[in-house]
């Protein structure tokens, strides 16, 4: 093998690894999103595991985090809570970067 073979497969190697890790945080981050709205529905710890699952699963509906939202300020403004996508957005940036302490923290 050639130097730049032994590169080309460590990038790709690094691409994958880097891709794995965000989906994870995605993940994670989502299941804390779906754990927050929850908490602001009152929701019992049975419910709330269930509804932290389907919010995960909700973000597979399209690429990017629309889908995410759509679900929250519907489920939130269907429980009576006022909310709008704006406060939605700024919990999915402050789960985010939770979620990404928790990951890091874990390895």
């Amino acid at each position: 093998m050639t130097s730049f073979d032994d590169r080309e497969k460590a990038f790709e190697a690094k691409y994958a690894r880097d891709e794995e890790i965000a989906f994870r945080v995605t993940a994670r981050r989502n299941r804390l999103l779906g754990e927050w709205a929850a908490a602001q529905m009152k929701l019992t710890p049975e419910e709330t595991d269930a509804y932290a699952k389907a919010v995960v699963q909700a973000d597979f509906e399209e690429a990017g985090d629309e889908d995410v939202v759509r679900k929250l300020v519907g489920d939130l403004t269907a429980a009576g809570i006022t909310t709008d996508e704006a406060a939605v957005r700024l919990a999915i940036e402050e789960k985010a970067v939770e979620a990404r302490r928790q990951l890091m923290e874990s390895k």
